[in-house]
């Protein structure tokens, strides 16, 4: 059992944690708007995400998708007939499910992300230059955990 004060304490540096991935969340949207924007002009961050899940994840069907992304499989399939209008995307049969279709990037699509991405690739990695590599691994070690849902261990 945990005292009050290790409580209060406890409760404090989560909201002040709670306050930093804000504002990394507010800049990582400003991010993902600009790319989308450089990937086709007016594509909005909704269509970048489902975009780059496709990219990620190399091949997954519309159903896949949409669990990926805990979305509505009619949002996910408008968006997914854009992309493909815009060449970004495309659709195979998939040989495991005659039904099924399979979405994947078009090399047109990977160059298109590629050049959107670039302005800021390196951002991360200057953000980090001065960090000890330790730190950044027991960050992104932290993270994992949290993501996870799991207990950090040392």
């Amino acid at each position: 059992m945990t005292s009050p004060d290790t409580r209060a304490a406890r409760t404090e540096a989560v909201r002040a944690l709670e306050a930093e991935f804000g504002e990394l969340v507010t800049r990582f949207r400003r991010v993902i708007s600009e790319n989308a924007n450089r990937v086709s002009p007016g594509m909005l961050p909704g269509a970048y995400k489902v975009f780059t899940t496709i990219v990620r994840r190399e091949r997954i069907t519309l159903s896949a998708l949409a669990e990926v992304l805990m979305a509505d499989k009619g949002q996910i399939s408008r968006t997914v007939r854009e992309l493909e209008a815009l060449g970004l995307i495309e659709r195979t049969p998939d040989p495991d499910d005659g039904r099924s279709h399979l979405l994947s990037p078009t090399a047109f699509g990977l160059e298109r992300l590629a050049e959107a991405r670039a302005p800021q690739e390196n951002t991360l990695v200057d953000a980090l230059a001065e960090w000890p590599l330790e730190d950044i691994r027991n960050l992104t070690r932290l993270l994992h955990a949290l993501t996870a849902g799991e207990t950090p261990h040392a």
